[in-house]
């Protein structure tokens, strides 16, 4: 099945259609829609967020990554000093976000599941029951409200359990299988479903994000909801639409069991005064090519806006289409009420790895600035079908470099792997974002592991302020054909040669530096107001090149998320350096810093005890790329820094 592209432009706008009337969207033609809101659009919500506590992963339901307390701030910042330290135990580096609820902190150990410990001074007060595989970046609190009932849930060993946060056991009877509401049709799936996305609470509903598989019969990464008390489902969004469910026209009408993925992976957020879950999704399975899947592939690579209580689809808007390049949206949408023409607009700002910045009134899904269709490179590749178009923000400026030629190779690769580089990028196509995978190899910038990623992203909501962490990786995709015997084994359907294998080449040469110039990271804050970007700082360094006296070129693969403050600070951690820096919000400059003996890999938790302000980090491990001439990593461990004690 081939969708034509005036088909496919005339079913976007279709798309664009609400309760009878269009979407008032300036030089748009992508897929927007609106179904229905639990608020009218001319209401704004009352951001009753005081960001005073540490309650949920990320600080709290809307990802905020911001912290209202004022005790530390830049006059006294440099005074930090570590208050105390929590073996993590062993296993993998910590990247779990710790939360503080009624005077306990709850972290993940690597060989005992959950602690509560006390947040004054690390003291262990109990290891909960629960074993095995937990989500490995954050657990949810709920209690009832009058408190009698209190508990963490989470995802352990592929189950939805729940332990009492009191004493670490097991709530009785709370166990579902998430494989139980699968669709049927798709291949089986022996192992349970694990993914590192805590999930969100809202009210007394547990909502999560599927994982899905790396392969072409992978299972669809739908949304399910759960009655926080009993466990029973309370909804399911497809991510991938059935037959006759909107959208399901940009998927072909056949063979619908071979399609999935669209997961959301990573995280996202919860407005709880609109009632409105915001998930991002990710790439349809295949990565990189999909001629299995003609069409735009929604709700691929999409914002997806549902209501909190039914799952309901209120509005979304794809960011890619048919995605071909991995560019599935990794971070939590952010949540803040900006001024535009004297008028106040609760937007939602969702950051993607391709470098753009998309910002929406969150009620409708409009755009505040312009997003355009642009034609993008086509495919070579046969049974490939290339989107002729792609969107592209008008504002804000995009945070990551889109495109690489011979001068933007990186200086401090030996003589040989420049050259190398440089043969590369005269052999391979490269035709700047976009361009699509093919036989003769494609440059990929800023890569599938590059542009921003989880708990990269922070707000200031009193100072309407956006910051990015981002990374540049150039990759070189290059499809090798299936041979005779490669099949997938489709239920009910046999062995299938379905595709294009693409293996993954990060283009890291001898010394294990990438390809491209520095920086190889930026930290880039915003004006949401305006959409300007106020400034633009490498962020961090590389070991190997701070050994040889290099500075300011930025770590080559930061995985830390900023924390911003109300009294101007940001609190972030980069792997690469093995630093942990408070800076000013104002101007990007380091105002204090503190060198770790391992990487930092999770977002710090700001929170007070008893008047005494602390910021805890998790620490451990190379990172995501070990960096050439680092020293062996320290242990695993929780790290909390606060001010000398009166």
């Amino acid at each position: 099945m081939r969708v034509a592209a005036s088909d496919r432009r005339q079913g976007r706008a279709r798309w664009m259609m609400r309760a009878g009337a269009a979407c008032a969207l300036a030089v748009l033609a992508v897929a927007c829609a609106q179904v229905g809101s639990p608020q009218s659009a001319s209401a704004l919500p009352r951001e009753a967020f005081d960001y005073a506590g540490w309650g949920q992963y990320l600080g709290g339901p809307e990802s905020a990554q911001y912290s209202a307390l004022d005790q530390i701030d830049k006059g006294n910042v440099g005074q930090l000093q570590v208050a105390w330290e929590y073996d993590a135990g062993n296993g993998a580096a910590p990247q779990f976000n710790p939360i503080v609820v009624n005077g306990m902190m709850y972290v993940q150990r690597g060989d005992a599941g959950i602690a509560a410990l006390d947040p004054a001074t690390g003291r262990e007060i109990w290891k909960s029951e629960a074993k095995g595989r937990i989500s490995t970046r954050g657990i949810n609190y709920w209690q009832s409200a009058d408190g009698s009932d209190r508990r963490l849930v989470f995802l352990n060993d592929g189950l939805l359990r729940a332990i009492d946060a009191r004493t670490g056991k097991y709530i009785p009877g709370f166990s579902v299988d998430l494989r139980d509401a699968l669709p049927e049709g798709h291949a089986p799936t022996p192992r349970p479903l694990m993914t590192s996305n805590p999930g969100r609470i809202y009210q007394d509903t547990f909502i999560v994000a599927l994982p899905a598989g790396s392969g072409y019969a992978s299972h669809p990464a739908d949304i399910q909801a759960y009655d926080i008390r009993t466990g029973a489902l309370k909804w399911t969004f497809n991510v991938v639409p059935r037959v006759g469910e909107f959208g399901s026209e940009t998927w072909p009408e056949k063979d619908r069991e071979l399609f999935g993925g669209v997961h959301n992976w990573s995280e996202f957020t919860v407005d709880p005064e609109l009632g409105i879950v915001f998930v991002p999704t990710g790439t349809a399975r295949g990565d990189f090519y999909g001629g299995n899947r003609p069409g735009d592939n929604l709700f691929a690579n999409s914002i997806l806006a549902l209501d909190a209580h039914t799952g309901k689809r209120l509005w979304h808007f794809q960011l890619v289409h048919h995605d071909l390049w991995d560019f599935d949206l990794p971070n939590a949408p952010k949540l803040m009420t900006i001024t535009r023409d004297g008028k106040k607009i609760p937007v939602v700002i969702v950051a993607a790895k391709h470098g753009f910045v998309f910002v929406f009134d969150r009620r409708t899904g409009e755009p505040v600035w312009p997003i355009e269709e642009r034609p993008v490179p086509q495919s070579d590749v046969p049974g490939e079908h290339t989107s002729p178009t792609q969107p592209f923000p008008t504002w804000p400026e995009p945070f990551s470099r889109m495109s690489i030629s011979e001068a933007d190779i990186n200086p401090y690769l030996t003589p040989e792997d420049h050259e190398k580089v440089r043969q590369i990028l005269r052999e391979s196509r490269n035709e700047g974002l976009f361009t699509p995978p093919s036989l003769r190899g494609s440059i990929s910038i800023p890569g599938h592991n590059g542009g921003t990623s989880w708990g990269n992203t922070a707000v200031d909501p009193a100072r309407q302020r956006f910051f990015v962490v981002s990374r540049e990786t150039p990759v070189l995709i290059k499809l090798v054909p299936p041979k005779a015997d490669d099949k997938t084994v489709i239920p009910n359907r046999g062995p299938q040669d379905l595709a294009y294998g693409a293996p993954y080449d990060f283009l890291r040469q001898s010394n294990g530096m990438v390809a491209i110039k520095p920086p190889f990271s930026f930290l880039t804050a915003y004006d949401m107001n305006t959409g300007n970007i106020l400034w633009r700082i490498p962020d961090g360094t590389s070991w190997g090149l701070r050994e040889q006296g290099v500075g300011d070129v930025g770590s080559q693969a930061p995985r830390g998320g900023p924390v911003a403050t109300r009294t101007g600070l940001l609190f972030i951690g980069t792997a690469g350096d093995r630093m942990f820096r408070a800076r000013d919000a104002d101007t990007g400059k380091v105002l204090w810093e503190h060198q770790l003996d391992a990487a930092t890999e999770g977002v710090p938790a700001v929170y007070q005890v008893n008047g005494r302000q602390f910021v805890t980090i998790p620490v451990g491990g190379e990172g995501l790329h070990p960096q050439a001439g680092a020293p062996k990593p320290g242990p695993n461990r929780y790290v909390t820094f606060a001010l000398p004690a009166r």
